[in-house]
C-alpha cells in the first residue's frame, strides 16, 4: 500500500498566503474529492503538490511513502509516483505526445518497446483518434481532446497517485464519461491501486468517479469532510454559507456547526 500524506500545508504566491494549513491523507485505491468555492485554494493545492514554480511553501509537509516531496523538483516528484492532470493542459509546440511519453518512460527506466501499441489501445478506449498521437502535444486540440491526452498519459505512466485538477472542465457528457471510466479502470488495474485526488466544483465528475471521501476547501483550509452524500448536499445548497461566514470574518466551521 502507498500513502500520500499532506500535513499542515501552508503556501502562497506573490506574498499572499492561500493555503492555511491543509491536512489530507490518501491511501492506495482511494478517491478523494476536493470541492469548494472559487478562490478557495483548490488549484493552488494541485500546483503546490506538483511543485509548480512561483508558489512558496510556508509550512507543513507532503510525504509520499515517507519521501519528502517538497524537497524534490517536479520531475523527481513524477518519478516518485505523483501525476498532475492540469485544468488547462499545456501546449508544447514541436513535441509530439509520443515523444514526450518516450522521454518520461526512459527517464523512469521503463521500456518503450510497446508504447505505440499501448497508446493506440488507450486512444480507442478513450474514444480518441490515433492520428492525434503524432500531433504536437495539445496544440490546436479541443478541450476534450486535451483531457483525453492527459488521461492517456496517466494510463501509460502508471503513477501511484493522480491529482486531477478540474478534469471535468470543458468536457461534454460523452468525453467526461470516457475519461472518468478509464481512470476508474486504471485505478483497479495498478498494483497497488491508483490513489486519486479529484478537484472539482461540481458533482457531475463524481457521478462517474465515485469518491470515498469528499473534502470542502474554503479560504485555504479543509473545513468539512464526509462521504459521497456531502457532494449531493453541496450540489443542492452550494457554497453560499461558507462565503457568507467568511465575509463576516468567521470560519466556515462556525456557520455549519462543524467539529
Amino acid at each position: 500500500m502507498s500513502v500520500l500524506e499532506v500535513r499542515g500545508l501552508r503556501a502562497g504566491v506573490s506574498g499572499r498566503e492561500i493555503l492555511k494549513g491543509v491536512d489530507l491523507r490518501v491511501e492506495s485505491g482511494e478517491i478523494h474529492a476536493v470541492m469548494g468555492p472559487n478562490g478557495s485554494g483548490k488549484s493552488t493545492l494541485a500546483h503546490v503538490l506538483m511543485g509548480r514554480p512561483g508558489y512558496e511553501v510556508l509550512g507543513g509537509s507532503v510525504l509520499l511513502d515517507g519521501v519528502d516531496l517538497l524537497a524534490l523538483d517536479p520531475a523527481e516528484r513524477a518519478h516518485a509516483g505523483l501525476f498532475l492532470a492540469f485544468q488547462y493542459p499545456i501546449e508544447v509546440p514541436g513535441v509530439p505526445l509520443v515523444d514526450a511519453l518516450i522521454a518520461a518512460l526512459e527517464a523512469a527506466g521503463r521500456s518503450t518497446e510497446e508504447l505505440i501499441a499501448e497508446m493506440a489501445g488507450e486512444a480507442e478506449r478513450l474514444g480518441s483518434s490515433v492520428a492525434l498521437l503524432e500531433r504536437h502535444m495539445n496544440v490546436d486540440l479541443s478541450g476534450g481532446e486535451k483531457k483525453r491526452n492527459e488521461t492517456m498519459q496517466l494510463a501509460v505512466l502508471r503513477p501511484r497517485f493522480a491529482v486531477l485538477d478540474e478534469l471535468d472542465s470543458g468536457l461534454d457528457v460523452d468525453a467526461l464519461r470516457h475519461v472518468s471510466r478509464r481512470i476508474e479502470e486504471v485505478r483497479r488495474e495498478l498494483d497497488p491501486p491508483l490513489g486519486v485526488i479529484a478537484i472539482t466544483h461540481y458533482k457531475r465528475l463524481l457521478n462517474e468517479l465515485r469518491p470515498d471521501v469528499v473534502h470542502v476547501l474554503s479560504s485555504g483550509r479543509i473545513v468539512r469532510r464526509g462521504g459521497p452524500e456531502l457532494a449531493e448536499e453541496l450540489e443542492a445548497t452550494g457554497y453560499a454559507a461558507y462565503r457568507e461566514q467568511e465575509a463576516a470574518g468567521g470560519s466556515a466551521e462556525e456557520v455549519r456547526g462543524l467539529p
